[in-house]
């Protein structure tokens, strides 16, 4: 039986994503492909969870992004960002977790990631929250 490749994350990571995923409105998780997704209304996927896919050395994400971001991030920061395999021929965006990025700029992609994929009430609700709680969702 093939053994899955060792963890880069001591839980912390997927913790502070699940937090700031689950606080978006109608967001639930699941396994896809065998790690945590994201998803919107039971259906639409627009976050995974990605420890070590593969043997690939990386604890990140893969985040659908509006059309665009993908190209100018990669190219403004390929250290912290990539193109994911699988979806990014989609536009998502690979975030990388263990290059040092900040928290609030993680909830930021997240919310982006979120803007993405959502039907347009739910974003107008997500919005409403950002502005009652002064920002993104606390970590």
């Amino acid at each position: 039986m093939h053994q899955p490749p060792p963890s880069l994350d001591d839980g912390t990571a997927i913790e502070r994503v699940r937090a700031l995923c689950l606080a978006l409105p109608q967001v639930s998780e699941r396994a896809s492909h065998g790690r945590p997704a994201f998803f919107i209304a039971a259906k639409r996927s627009f976050v995974n969870f990605m420890d070590n896919h593969h043997d690939d050395g990386r604890l990140a994400l893969w985040c659908a992004a509006p059309e665009g971001v993908q190209a100018a991030v990669v190219t403004a920061d390929p250290e912290r960002y990539f193109v994911p395999p699988y979806v990014g021929h989609r536009g998502w965006l690979g975030v990388r977790l263990d290059r040092g990025l900040g928290w609030d700029e993680i909830a930021g992609v997240l919310e982006d990631a979120y803007t993405a994929v959502a039907p347009t009430g739910l974003v107008e609700e997500a919005a409403l929250r950002w502005r009652e709680g002064g920002g993104s969702p606390p970590p």
